[in-house]
């Protein structure tokens, strides 16, 4: 992988690697339109760490105007977002679209928690996530897989 971009986001960097493969089913084209269509949507692993990804990317898409909650094995409020337990338990209007900050290895346990619970339409892995089995089981079931991207780069690239 080569080095492509640096970009500082509040005083964190965020690395982009060109890599061989990073979309399973949504053409890079498609992202604006994806982020277009779903304003309101589930991080799953929303952190209440400030300074890791999985809240700071959160908080810069909120700031520019998109709605989610989290889902994180314990109850937070860091930040004014609503967190949940579990995806079954997020409202059918924010389970469209799922931005993921899980572990590669826990990728398949998720896909099989997106398709128990349903109403998925959008499975978002963020930066340096991937799994290609448990992406195309779930590209199978008729989701929208965008994997190792994140929001805060697309946002710029096609918002600002």
């Amino acid at each position: 992988m080569v080095l492509t971009s640096n970009i500082d986001v509040d005083m964190n960097t965020i690395l982009v690697f060109d890599s061989e493969e990073v979309i399973v089913n949504v053409a890079d084209s498609e992202i604006k339109s994806l982020m277009e269509q779903y304003k309101q949507y589930t991080v799953y692993g929303l952190s209440p760490d400030e300074n890791k990804a999985s809240h700071y990317v959160p908080a810069y898409m909120r700031e520019h105007s998109w709605e989610m909650v989290g889902v994180y094995p314990k109850p937070h409020s860091e930040n004014g977002f609503q967190i949940y337990k579990s995806l079954k338990e997020v409202p059918e209007a924010y389970r469209k679209f799922v931005n993921v900050f899980r572990a590669s290895n826990n990728i398949p346990g998720l896909v099989d928690e997106i398709l128990e619970v349903g109403g998925v339409e959008v499975m978002w892995l963020q930066l340096g996530i991937e799994n290609e089995e448990a992406e195309k089981r779930a590209e199978a079931a008729g989701i929208k897989v965008v994997s190792n991207h994140c929001m805060i780069i697309e946002h710029k690239k096609w918002f600002t």
